[in-house]
């Protein structure tokens, strides 16, 4: 018991003295403390705006069923194209679409057929000119 009572008259000395250097530094630095308020929520703000403005959400695409249609592009060899404009490699494509990396290179290979293309980078700017990809 004594103990705890120690204990509670130590606490509340040392919470007076924290209290005392608080209202000290407080009134010496008040505009400084003012300052870096302001100066925080600024920072705040602009982090914000800048994340919204400059990482804007990309529009849906619904693409172009008409020269879907045409090419006889089927819905999952739309959804490797979006992933090749993507960037995304054989394997990253795999694993997205839970499937093997031979399936993945199989519909690229007929997506570069259907698309007279030889290389990623004309199928990718052929789709982009018939607007089935961003």
């Amino acid at each position: 018991m004594r103990i705890a009572l120690y204990a509670a008259a130590l606490a509340l000395g040392t919470l007076a003295l924290q209290w005392l250097d608080y209202k000290r530094i407080a009134r010496t630095y008040s505009l400084d403390i003012t300052i870096l308020i302001i100066a925080a929520a600024f920072l705040a703000l602009g982090i914000w705006l800048g994340a919204k403005l400059l990482n804007p959400k990309p529009l849906p695409h619904d693409g172009n069923p008409q020269a879907q249609a045409a090419l006889g592009i089927s819905a999952r060899e739309l959804t490797v194209l979006h992933s090749l404009a993507a960037g995304h490699s054989n394997k990253e494509i795999a694993t997205q679409l839970g499937v093997s990396p031979n399936t993945v290179k199989t519909h690229v290979a007929r997506l570069f057929e259907k698309l007279d293309a030889r290389r990623r980078t004309d199928a990718i700017a052929k789709a982009r000119d018939l607007g089935l990809v961003p």
